[in-house]
């Protein structure tokens, strides 16, 4: 603990800063559960989004083998991300990202030539990429609530238990101090008083 003068503008100062703090420290609780309401919807998201992929993989599983054919070397080469676009969604005062939609390259090829599947295989691909784009976006999206969490949790202690009651700590010993200088002068004027009247006394008798 940091050594502290043990005066009235010292006691001012001290008030002061634990007022400060006392104001200040309902506003970080607030937004440290909001944060962690945040943390709990997003993660019910990234939930949501992989089990909607997963279920989607489900349905496509009995031709997405025809991925992996080596014949099929083109499809995986038509499916081109050309654009993704996030947005910003600010949550308890920081921004974070937000999926809002991803562009892939329009190709064109024979339909004569080409397998039956490549219509809905595109597509499967292209809804499969979209579908890792998005929970990438949140998970990002969550790491920096999590991080803002971490901070605000350490203001929090901080607050809660080191700075008001430190504050609180160096009111009461400066006011210990200053009532017992208060009282010590107190006594110290009573005493002069009782000399003064012990001299008067003695020079109103030798007179």
């Amino acid at each position: 603990m940091a050594k502290i003068k043990l005066t009235k503008n010292e006691l001012k100062t001290q008030r002061d800063s634990l007022k400060r703090f006392e104001r200040y420290l309902p506003t970080l609780q607030l937004k440290k559960q909001q944060l962690q309401l945040e943390i709990r919807q997003v993660r019910e998201a990234v939930d949501l989004v992989e089990r909607d992929r997963a279920s989607y993989q489900h349905k496509i599983h009995a031709w997405v083998r025809l991925f992996d054919d080596p014949t099929d070397a083109d499809l995986r080469e038509l499916v081109e991300v050309v654009e993704w676009h996030t947005g910003i969604r600010n949550i308890a005062g920081i921004d974070t990202p937000v999926f809002e939609f991803v562009r892939f390259r329009e190709v064109t090829y024979d339909l004569f030539t080409t397998p039956p599947y490549y219509d809905d295989a595109l597509n499967a691909v292209r809804k499969m990429i979209e579908y890792e784009l998005r929970a990438r976006t949140m998970r990002e999206q969550l790491a920096l609530i999590e991080q803002e969490l971490r901070v605000v949790t350490q203001r929090v202690n901080l607050f809660e238990k080191v700075k008001i009651p430190e504050s609180k700590g160096n009111i009461r010993r400066i006011q210990i101090y200053l009532g017992d200088q208060q009282t010590n002068a107190v006594g110290r004027s009573k005493i002069a008083k009782g000399k003064c009247a012990i001299r008067d006394a003695a020079m109103a008798a030798s007179a």
